[in-house]
């Protein structure tokens, strides 16, 4: 029997881009949120995805996601739990507006160790609102953790380590790293 994992992902709710109209933007050339709904990001439902499998692979395994936004970004963590997962985390404060990628991966971190007990950390690429691919890497480095980005397919958790096949520039390769 494989052993139980506590799986985290990281997750956003971003406005939905799809539909711009003229009022998606601020006169100060920002996103307008407040007129375009809001959705989980496309790239974190990946990752959702991707711990889901791992949890159906090892029984017992479970599933939280963590996010950081204002009170309806609770929202994505209901979504994710109607999706299968178990439980999700929500960071909410005014102070957290306008947070760059740094200001956002501090808090992130912060909460995964307030959080405690965790095998694995799953994130999307990157932000459709934001581009940067920054946040997952930047909350890995914060953690001390080892990262492997770009990731396409999850081949096998094994012996507190896992096995992925990535993408880069050319081609695949695969990668072993520690849990």
């Amino acid at each position: 029997m494989k052993k139980q994992l506590k799986i985290v992902v990281l997750a956003k709710q971003v406005p939905d881009t799809r539909n711009v109209g003229k009022d998606a933007m601020t006169p100060e050339g920002t996103v307008n949120r407040a007129a375009l709904p809001a959705i989980f990001n496309p790239e974190d439902l990946n990752a959702l995805e991707a711990a889901l499998f791992l949890k159906d692979e090892t029984e017992g395994s479970t599933v939280h996601i963590l996010t950081m936004g204002p009170p309806r970004a609770a929202d994505i963590i209901r979504d994710a739990i109607f999706r299968g997962a178990d439980g999700g985390y929500l960071l909410t404060d005014r102070k957290f507006a306008g947070s760059d990628t740094l200001a956002t991966s501090y808090a992130l971190a912060t909460a995964i160790r307030k959080i405690g007990e965790y095998d694995i950390i799953v994130g999307g690429r990157q932000a459709i609102d934001g581009d940067t691919a920054q946040v997952g890497p930047q909350v890995a480095e914060k953690l001390g953790l080892p990262q492997v980005t770009y990731v396409e397919e999850i081949q096998e958790v094994k012996d507190g380590r896992i096995r992925v096949k990535r993408h880069i520039d050319g081609g695949v390769e695969t990668v072993e790293a520690p849990l």
